[in-house]
Order: C-alpha cells, then sequence, then structure tokens
C-alpha cells in the first residue's frame, strides 16, 4: 500500500505536469479535442481501475439520487466549460505562468466553500490564500520586457473559477465512491468535448489522440487516484495542501523541459505559492462540536468516528458500506470533511 504521503507527492507531480504536456499538445491538437481526449483517458483509466476492483465496486457507488444535480452541474462546470477555457487560456500564455496561474483554484474553491456552504475560514488560511492569489496576479500583471496575453490569462483564471465551484458541487457527493464519480465525470465530460470538437475541428492523428488521453490517464486518472488514497492516510486539509503544489511543478517543468525564461518574476511568483501552500498545509482547528445522529456510505476505517457494528461481507478495511453514526460531543483538531460540516460562532 502507498504511503499517503508519497501518494500525494506523486498525485501533485502527475497533475502538475499535465499543463506543460497540454502546451506541447496545443500546438498539433485542437483544444476541443484535447479537452475531450483527456477527459476520456481518465475515464479509460478510471474504469479500469473500476474493473480491476470487481463486480462490487459496480454495485456499491453509495450515490443517492439527490446527488445527480450536484454530479450533472459539476460535469458541466469543471468537465466541459473549465478545461475548454484553460486549454484556450494555455494556447496563449507559457506554461509556467498558466501552472502558476492555477493557483488561484485553491482561493476560489475556499472562497466558494464560505460563501455557498458557511466553511471556517482561519487566519492562516486566509493568508495562504492571499499569497497564492498574490502569485496569480505577479504572473498575469504585465512586465517591462514583454508582453503577457491578458485574455489568456483571464481564460485560465475563469477556468478556476470553474474548476472551483466544480471542488464544492463534488464536495456533496464526496460520500460516494470517489473512483466511480470521477469516471462518470471524465467519461461524460470526455463524451460532450470531443462532440463538440468533432463538428468543430479536424480531427488529430491517431499517435497525438493516443498521446493526449495517456497524458489525461496519467494528469487526471492517475492523479485522482493517488489523492483519495492521500485523502485517507492525512486527511482533507493536508492532502489539498500537498496537492496545491502541483502548479509548482508545472512551472518547473515548463522551465525544464520546453526551454520557457525563468524569468525574476516567476522565481517571485514561484516563491509566493510556496509559502501560500505552507500556510495553508498547517492551518489548526480544534474547538468541542457536537456530532448528530445520521447515516451515510463512504470509505472509512474503525477510528473515533467510526464505533458501529458489522453483519459480515463488508470486506477489510478500508471498506465502504451504509453505517449509522450515534450523537457524540468531544473536542480534536478537524477539517469540514464528511464529518464536520457544522457552524461556527
Amino acid at each position: 500500500m502507498v504511503a499517503p504521503t508519497i501518494a500525494a507527492a506523486a498525485s501533485a507531480v502527475l497533475f502538475g505536469s499535465g499543463a506543460p504536456a497540454c502546451k506541447a499538445l496545443l500546438g498539433a491538437i485542437d483544444p476541443r479535442w484535447l479537452a475531450g481526449l483527456l477527459y476520456l483517458g481518465s475515464a479509460a483509466a478510471l474504469g479500469a481501475a473500476l474493473l480491476a476492483r470487481g463486480r462490487k465496486a459496480w454495485g456499491s457507488t453509495g450515490l443517492r439520487r439527490g446527488d445527480l444535480r450536484w454530479l450533472a452541474g459539476a460535469i458541466v462546470v469543471g468537465g466541459v466549460i473549465a478545461p475548454l477555457l484553460a486549454l484556450w487560456g494555455l494556447s496563449r500564455t507559457t506554461a509556467a505562468s498558466a501552472s502558476l496561474l492555477l493557483a488561484l483554484e485553491a482561493p476560489l474553491t475556499a472562497l466558494w466553500a464560505r460563501w455557498l456552504f458557511g466553511e471556517h475560514l482561519g487566519a492562516r488560511t486566509i493568508q495562504g490564500l492571499a499569497l497564492i492569489t498574490l502569485a496569480a496576479a505577479a504572473t498575469a500583471a504585465p512586465a517591462g520586457g514583454g508582453a503577457v496575453d491578458a485574455w489568456g490569462c483571464l481564460a485560465v483564471t475563469l477556468a478556476c473559477a470553474c474548476w472551483a465551484l466544480d471542488n464544492n458541487m463534488t464536495r456533496e457527493v464526496a460520500h460516494a465512491d470517489a473512483t466511480t464519480i470521477a469516471a462518470i465525470k471524465g467519461l461524460v465530460g470526455g463524451l460532450l468535448n470531443a462532440s463538440l470538437a468533432a463538428v468543430t475541428a479536424p480531427a488529430p492523428a491517431a499517435p497525438l489522440a493516443l498521446g493526449a488521453a495517456l497524458v489525461g490517464a496519467l494528469a487526471y486518472g492517475a492523479s485522482l487516484v493517488l489523492y483519495i488514497v492521500a485523502l485517507r492516510g492525512l486527511g482533507a486539509a493536508r492532502a489539498s495542501a500537498y496537492f496545491a503544489a502541483a502548479p509548482l511543478v508545472g512551472a518547473l517543468v515548463g522551465v525544464a523541459v520546453l526551454g520557457e525564461p525563468a524569468t525574476t518574476r516567476l522565481l517571485f511568483a514561484g516563491l509566493l505559492v510556496l509559502g501560500g501552500v505552507q500556510r495553508l498545509a498547517w492551518e489548526p482547528h480544534y474547538h468541542r462540536h457536537r456530532h448528530a445522529a445520521f447515516e451515510h456510505f463512504h470509505p472509512h476505517v474503525h477510528d473515533a468516528h467510526h464505533h458501529h457494528a458489522h453483519r459480515g461481507g463488508e470486506g477489510v478495511e478500508p471498506h465502504a458500506h451504509q453505517h449509522p453514526h450515534e450523537p457524540l460531543e468531544h473536542e480534536h483538531a478537524h477539517a469540514p470533511d464528511l464529518h464536520h460540516r457544522h457552524g461556527h460562532e
């Protein structure tokens, strides 16, 4: 079993490397085709993972009827609109700059979460989000020595806003099997983008299409699987903090592999992102809180929040099944995960 910290780091490396890889492919593949192929590659990889898990993986997704509106919204916003905006913007700016602009997804996700769901934002979180936002502004601001494509930067920023909204919509179905959710999002988003591309742009050559699908399988599919492993072992806050380093990886790959210039401004923005990630990773949130009685489905181990009995056949931990929670009041460090969505004074 992969250690959670290694899984989180590998997930960030795979996803962060995706922007430079896409930049390299954009010279030969239309952005609409590339968006479709990336998500279809992700769906293929995750579908293979589900098949490898056996029939039980398909019979216990944990999805409820009320989840469909959230899933549909996430597919449209995050699986169709966002990748088209991001790839169009990437075609008009450097991979390094676009990668650092993608760091805006973290503060925008937090703002959506605060506005839509009232999630708690502590001082360190606000400081980290401010540093990342400043880094994005430094990346997008015109420099005396050269021009920055404002429309390209705006498109990437809007893509981040869409992915941030997608994250919060997906939050509402996070109790279900994550691999199944991601496979559905990849399949539907990929088919919609590929269908749009088929009537508006020439299809890429087979080798290029396979290359794009492979990038999607690694940067979106395998990255997500590793991220889920990290979530189980580190919790959402620290796993997300590791993953927030992905834009730094993308910027480094853009400079090292694509030969893009390592400017002083790019270095400054990278240091700001690194500082923001550090602040996000070490946000303490500790107080006495209550858990109401409820019942839900999600992968879990038997910890301080899981003391239920089994009927047999649940399998080894971590396992997923419908289970109850009794009323509980205690005090410990926590994040706004499935079990901690309470209000704050």
